[in-house]
């Protein structure tokens, strides 16, 4: 973290720095993401001497993380559709991907 963050700072880049190691990234990409994210935060609430113009014009990222995560959903799993097709044994459907799956189903 940079010099003169603050504790919440500190809490909010340990937050994103584990929530992008669980989605899977590499820890230099998670540390990477998670300053990134604090600094553009950093700026719009006023805390850091400079800012950028992106930063402080663009909306900000826990709105574009919410947007994102509440878009809608992709529909069922590849395993669900997967455990579906089992129930109603369709042939053919371990080697079936998910939009495969979903067509002998009928979704």
């Amino acid at each position: 973290m940079p010099r003169g963050s603050n504790a919440k700072r500190e809490r909010q880049y340990e937050h994103i720095k584990d929530s992008a190691k669980k989605q899977g990234k590499s820890t230099g990409r998670a540390e990477e993401i998670a300053a990134r994210t604090v600094n553009k935060e950093r700026a719009r609430a006023g805390e850091s001497r400079t800012a950028s113009r992106s930063s402080l014009q663009d909306m900000s990222s826990s709105k574009r993380g919410g947007q994102r995560s509440h878009s809608g959903s992709g529909g069922p799993t590849r395993d669900q559709l997967y455990n579906e097709a089992r129930r109603r044994n369709v042939q053919g459907r371990s080697k079936m991907n998910k939009a495969q799956l979903a067509t002998a189903l009928g979704h």
